[in-house]
């Protein structure tokens, strides 16, 4: 069966377009989300991950001026706040929120995450990035980003950290004895003394133990440092790769580094990146998915800034009729390299009227959909995908009663939920 997650930020989602409703004002208040969780929960999702950044992207042209025209990446909002909403409306779907490794102390995010899992009854879990983006580390009062391999060894050093808060109660220490007027043991909360080189803590965490013991994890890191610490940590993993051969060689890299770990390649599910196209026909889906197609090859510019939005190189400045610029970055690597590799024998305009966002293309009916996706999973080897795509009502319905109808039909996912925790339905196939 497929694990199946939806890819969202907590920012201005499907705004001036034809079925966006209200979303240009409704962005920021929960009920659009609210709605869409329901109706993935019906579809048997795992997760909604919600990514974020804590900056103004002004890498494309010198400003801040076209995102902020075009809503893209900006404004964001605290998606940590939106997840026990969420929480309160829904039963089994599990919601992950991302914090930063580089620039969120420890002991904040262990509080808040096992804060969340509480309320949400244990369906929290924690995105993991390193930040990619110098003005994330000025607004923290960094002058640079830290180097690419150091934020990997620092969110290292920072998830030991974390583990120990949350460990820091041990499962049997509230005792709620009335007869003697104990609430918790005492002998069973810990302080923690940690010291490593970049972190330090004393503990215990003044929050009880949450109810997963730990809240999940999720990570999408694609380069050599970032898999490996995916590898080593996480329970759930994205990838943006492009082709069901390289989809399987990710899968297979990682189960090798697991093992090298000393875990089971079966502890953490690999998500890959797709935008199914859907139709009551084949041929009303291709139609769709080839108007989409021709609508990216005519967004030129929007396309050059999601690329320097991930490389913090601006792309504005190359010329467009000569090859793909040589250029390295300390920002996202694994997106700079898959730039490259795809980009390969093309004018940087060529590429930029190509789409790099998903792994395969996937556009019909939802049944002849449904059956791709699974004949790709069995080639890969596992485990399912990560919806990206508008987050409008439409298109979340599209996929929840329609594709999510008809992997039922065929046995792919899931009818019904068969535990209460994020990471036990994580680990339920």
């Amino acid at each position: 069966m497929l694990h199946l997650g939806w890819f969202l930020s907590f920012q201005v989602q499907s705004w001036n377009q034809m079925w966006s409703g209200a979303g240009g004002t409704e962005w920021n208040k929960p009920q659009l989300y609210v709605d869409s969780a329901r109706a993935l929960e019906r579809a048997g999702f795992d997760y909604m991950m919600f990514e974020d950044g804590a900056f103004v992207p002004d890498s494309y042209g010198g400003d801040h001026d076209w995102w902020l025209a075009a809503a893209r990446s900006a404004p964001k909002q605290d998606p940590l706040a939106l997840i026990p909403i969420l929480g309160e409306h829904t039963r089994n779907i599990g919601f992950f929120a991302t914090v930063t490794t580089s620039f969120h102390p420890p002991y904040m995010a262990a509080r808040s995450a096992a804060t969340i899992d509480h309320l949400t009854d244990g369906r929290f879990g924690l995105n993991l990035v390193t930040s990619h983006n110098t003005r994330t580390a000025q607004n923290f009062g960094y002058d640079e980003l830290f180097a690419h391999d150091e934020r990997y060894a620092m969110a290292d050093e920072w998830i030991d950290l974390v583990r120990r808060l949350w460990d820091s109660w041990e499962p049997d220490a509230v005792v709620l004895d009335e007869e003697r007027g104990i609430f918790a043991d005492g002998s069973k909360v810990h302080p923690i003394d940690f010291e490593g080189r970049w972190y330090r803590s004393r503990g215990p965490l003044n929050v009880t133990r949450p109810p997963q013991g730990r809240p999940a994890l999720c990570q999408a890191g694609g380069s050599k440092a970032g898999r490996a610490f995916g590898a080593r940590n996480v329970d759930t993993i994205i990838a943006q790769v492009n082709g069901v051969e390289d989809m399987k060689a990710y899968r297979d890299e990682v189960s090798e580094l697991m093992i090298a770990a000393g875990r089971d390649p079966k502890e953490c599910k690999v998500l890959y990146i797709v935008t199914p196209v859907l139709g009551e026909t084949e041929g009303e889906a291709r139609d769709r998915f080839e108007r989409g197609r021709k609508a990216m090859a005519g967004s030129v510019e929007a396309n050059l800034a999601s690329m320097s939005y991930a490389t913090g190189l601006d792309f504005a400045q190359f010329d467009l009729d000569a090859p793909f610029p040589d250029i390295e970055t300390e920002a996202t690597q694994s997106s700079l390299a898959l730039f490259k590799k795809l980009a390969a024998g093309k004018t940087l305009r060529e590429f930029a009227t190509s789409d790099t966002r998903k792994s395969v293309d996937l556009y019909g009916t939802p049944d002849s959909v449904a059956g791709q996706m699974g004949e790709i999973m069995d080639e890969v080897g596992g485990d399912g995908f990560l919806i990206s795509g508008s987050l409008n009502r439409r298109y979340v319905s599209e996929i929840s009663d329609g594709l999510g109808a008809a992997l039922r039909r065929r046995g792919l996912t899931r009818d019904g939920y068969a535990g209460s925790t994020l990471r036990e339905n994580l680990l339920e196939f």
